[in-house]
């Protein structure tokens, strides 16, 4: 790990001890790791297959990288844990939950670190890649931190969700070059639609570096059932072509 980051003594003991294990069992290979700067502040934005995501990408690098995690999980031995590999407890309730987030995210950029960070904002339901949150650039121009895509293959299929063992298979991390969008967008006003286009620009990076199909939605919202998505296959699109819904007269 390198000198100058600042890291809990758990993570440290950790990152020490998971990589002979993670390179022992399932082989992961890494592409790009000189995108990622030797030093200052830095946003890793990755897609998000399973829980084990949060280990392969730390366990690559030699920095440590801090990520964002519900205040609900900083309880008993659990805050022990979380405190100790760096996840940074943020209330994700009210009004402000999301200035929140913010906030504690550019405390971690401002003192030099790296961020680690979903844009989806939850894991994939299918493995498909979701539509992105705004939080990532909104972060870069504040602190002026480069963003850094991400792609991580295969981590579904060696945990997928509800498994509680993780099984053998072959993990790949792409990491795709820098992204400047704090220089890109130097005296411009931020507003909704900059934001926008920044964050899917990011998310076809994201496709580009895991090959995923992309779906212009929520992640969240399809998991609670707020939206309901085709699988996107060749016969249900037929179909739909064959039973088409009729259109509605406007009134």
């Amino acid at each position: 790990m390198r000198r100058g980051d600042r890291a809990p003594a758990l993570y440290r003991f950790m990152h020490g001890l998971l990589p002979p294990i993670v390179n022992a069992l399932w082989r992961p290979s890494v592409e790009g790791l000189e995108n990622v700067p030797a030093s200052g502040p830095a946003i890793l934005a990755a897609n998000h297959l399973s829980f084990l995501d949060s280990f392969f990408l730390p366990a690559a690098l030699d920095r440590p990288v801090f990520y964002l995690g519900k205040a609900d999980y900083f309880s008993g031995l659990q805050r022990f844990f979380f405190e100790g590999v760096g996840v940074m407890p943020v209330a994700r309730q009210g009004g402000d939950a999301g200035e929140a987030s913010l906030r504690k995210g550019e405390e971690v950029l401002r003192s030099g670190r790296v961020l680690g960070i979903y844009p989806e904002g939850t894991r994939s339901p299918d493995g498909r890649l979701y539509r992105g949150k705004t939080g990532p650039v909104r972060l870069a121009l504040r602190t002026g931190a480069p963003i850094i895509p991400v792609g991580i293959i295969g981590t579904a299929k060696v945990l997928p969700t509800g498994a509680k063992l993780p099984r053998p298979g072959h993990v790949k991390l792409r990491i795709g070059r820098p992204l400047d969008f704090a220089t890109r967008y130097r005296g411009r006003s931020a507003d909704g639609f900059l934001f926008r286009s920044a964050t899917d620009e990011l998310m076809y990076e994201l496709m580009m570096l895991t090959g995923q199909e992309y779906v212009d939605e929520y992640a969240a919202r399809v998991k609670s059932g707020e939206v309901a998505i085709g699988s996107g296959d060749f016969d249900e699109l037929g179909g739909m072509l064959d039973d088409p819904v009729p259109l509605r007269r406007a009134s």
